[in-house]
């Protein structure tokens, strides 16, 4: 799946629970466009026209665009009369019969790279259980974006190995760690199997002869259990870290052990290595 398609998925998904989450009629938004200082509408979710489809909003002009140019969350009680919002988008936004309108921002590493809205078609105020919801959706993007992001880096960096020693190398095997772990929470499922790939190529980039999981018989979680143990962690922060409990991990690891006939820790995290399974 594209980049674009995948992060579409993520935005919709995100729609989907904030209009769950608060019983709001209408939710929509986009991110950034690469190269252009606007927002792309391209998600609605309860909508009746097209009005909003494909909107581009400018940072500074009507409500998403204030957004992105103060980096935090807006909301207005009547949309058409508000004083603060300038009015570029007031023909669109009527269309779709929009008065009370919330947005919130995605942002990563500092830099807004989208926004989420949701809207009743009455005046009122949209209360704090309503702004809590679309902030939590935002971040659920946030997420995705920061984990496609790292996957790409990854990605560089297993096609260079020889470019990462010492604490570079370090380095890269705690990002690849947290990612195997955000792996589970990803809503696309798609993006999800696009990581773990990167997270295995990244893996057997490290080792001559580097073999798939799946060869030795280790599952995902198996796998996921070893490289918290390669960090350094407990079974109870790893059992924090995976959201299992502390004697699931035990067994994972057991199993782990037993499929790369270690009788240790240190020996299977060692062997996992060697095989390629963890970098």
């Amino acid at each position: 799946m594209a980049a674009d398609a995948a992060e579409a998925v993520e935005v919709r998904g995100a729609l989907l629970r904030l209009r769950r989450a608060t019983g709001l009629p209408v939710a929509f938004g986009g991110l950034v466009e690469p190269g252009r200082p606007q927002i792309r509408i391209s998600e609605l979710c309860g909508h009746t026209t097209l009005a909003l489809s494909s909107l581009a909003v400018v940072s500074g002009s009507g409500l998403g665009g204030k957004v992105v140019a103060l980096s935090r969350p807006c909301a207005v009680s009547d949309y058409s009369t508000s004083r603060q919002i300038s009015h570029e988008y007031d023909v669109a936004v009527a269309a779709e019969g929009l008065r009370s309108v919330v947005a919130v921002p995605v942002v990563v590493r500092r830099r807004v790279r989208g926004v989420l809205y949701g809207a009743l078609r009455a005046a009122q105020p949209l209360g704090d259980r309503t702004l809590t919801a679309a902030v939590e959706a935002a971040r659920d993007v946030e997420q995705a974006l920061v984990v496609r992001d790292e996957a790409h880096s990854l990605m560089t960096a297993a096609r260079e190995p020889e470019t990462a020693s010492g604490a570079a190398w370090e380095q890269v095997r705690e990002a690849h760690g947290a990612l195997r772990a955000l792996a589970p929470r990803l809503v696309d499922p798609a993006l999800r199997a696009e990581l773990l790939e990167v997270c295995g190529q990244l893996a057997g980039a490290a080792s001559a002869e580097p073999a798939a999981a799946h060869t030795l018989g280790l599952a995902p979680r198996e796998v996921d259990v070893l490289v918290c143990v390669a960090a350094g962690a407990t079974n109870a922060v790893a059992a924090e870290r995976l959201g299992l409990r502390p004697e699931t991990v035990k067994g994972y690891l057991r199993a782990a052990m037993r499929k790369l006939g270690a009788h240790t820790r240190l020996e299977a995290v060692v062997a996992a290595r060697r095989a390629g399974v963890l970098p």
